[in-house]
């Protein structure tokens, strides 16, 4: 009998936990009756112009491997997209990565920099891919607990008191997954006086750069001067166009880290979907007005779910960006994840705890608005006679 526990590697099987979000959605997935608010995916169908260019692509036998950093022809339309939306530069021949999502971008992006022993700062509350990717690149998470009071942004004080000399990399969130955060100019540039004479680079996740309300566009940090040299953007299709399903990003910086992202997504991946990436570029040659109406409908999504959560006693910020709600469950008097499996089991209404997205989110619960509004005020007015019930 083969021993596994001396063949699998210690770090996937001791040092990495299953994803918190899917545990909650999973159990779901066997109950009936269920009102979810845990998965972050949109519930519009992909816009049947982005469909029908896919479909094209199909028909037009175009079926073959790309090069590995992805169509020529969707490197430069992401060039152009980043230059006309957050006034960012890159070159589209060695500046410009095409991912399978937005995922494999921070994977490669982690791997590329951090070797065994470098610190990595992760804010947190945040998404649950950093810290398991730099341990499984050798590096050394510093989680860094964001607060409710300063509405979940990153201040220069909590950098500067986290930062070592073995720092090499801070992972910048926002906006934010699951908090709705957001880091407007005026909170990002004490963040890059701190970094502008080091060695540090920052891997900034935007995925959600299109999602932000209240009039306030979004703003990459890598358009700050002395940003750009250090770091690198992510970002991608699934949210901005509700293609999840596509598994289309990307990943955009200086040439000699991308460089070296390539040959690690040339060796794991070889390249992105063809017919996804076809479709892609429909998408960002035409896709504006979508951008538009999803924003819209969200907007108004967010409001009634926070509205909700505030009269039923559920304290709640007002999130600036993403799909996301991150509610005070201390109304409740439980922990985040006994609030969540007793709703789950008691109200079939699925929620994730914050405690999943690391130690500050305890105290609160994820809800996302990417649902119908029927389906809110459903689970509004579960939730409602859940906290009445327990009182």
């Amino acid at each position: 009998m083969i021993d596994y526990s001396k063949i699998l590697n210690p770090t996937v099987t001791c040092d990495i936990k299953p994803s918190g979000i899917r545990k909650f959605f999973d159990i779901a997935a066997t109950m009936d009756d269920v009102i979810s608010l845990g998965v972050g995916e949109p519930d519009f169908p992909t816009p049947w112009h982005i469909r029908r260019a896919g479909i094209k692509s199909l028909e037009g036998s175009k079926t073959r491997y790309t090069s590995n950093a992805g169509l020529m022809e969707l490197r430069v339309e992401i060039c152009a997209y980043l230059n006309r939306r957050y006034g960012l530069e890159y070159s589209a021949s060695d500046e410009t990565l095409v991912t399978v999502g937005g995922s494999e971008g921070i994977d490669a992006t982690i791997r590329a920099i951090v070797s065994a022993g470098d610190e990595v700062i992760i804010p947190q509350p945040s998404f649950v891919c950093y810290e398991p990717i730099v341990r499984l690149a050798g590096g050394i998470p510093v989680l860094l607990q964001l607060k409710a009071e300063n509405d979940f942004r990153l201040t220069a004080e909590e950098l500067r008191a986290a930062i070592s000399e073995k720092t090499k990399l801070l992972v910048f969130p926002f906006p934010c997954n699951p908090t709705g955060a957001i880091m407007g100019k005026e909170d990002m540039e004490p963040i890059a006086d701190i970094l502008r004479n080091t060695d540090i680079c920052v891997v900034s996740d935007e995925i959600y750069s299109e999602l932000t309300y209240g009039g306030k566009n979004h703003v990459s940090i890598a358009s700050l001067d002395g940003m750009r040299e250090r770091t690198v953007v992510i970002n991608g299709f699934s949210k901005t166009y509700s293609m999840t399903g596509w598994r289309m990003g990307y990943a955009c910086g200086p040439a000699p880290i991308i460089n070296q992202m390539t040959k690690i997504h040339q060796f794991a991946i070889m390249s992105a979907p063809t017919t996804s990436q076809y479709a892609s570029v429909e998408a960002l040659r035409h896709g504006d007005e979508d951008i538009r109406e999803m924003l819209a409908e969200y907007d108004m999504r967010r409001r009634l779910m926070v509205n909700g959560f505030n009269r039923i006693g559920m304290t709640c910020f007002e999130p600036k960006g993403a799909f996301y709600a991150f509610p005070s469950i201390k109304i409740s008097g439980m922990n985040s994840n006994d609030f969540c499996e007793s709703l789950l089991r008691e109200k079939k209404v699925a929620v994730v705890p914050g405690s999943a997205f690391g130690e500050s989110g305890e105290g609160f619960v994820r809800a996302s608005y990417c649902y119908s509004t029927e389906h809110i005020k459903e689970a509004l007015t579960r939730i409602e006679s859940f906290l009445k019930e327990i009182k």
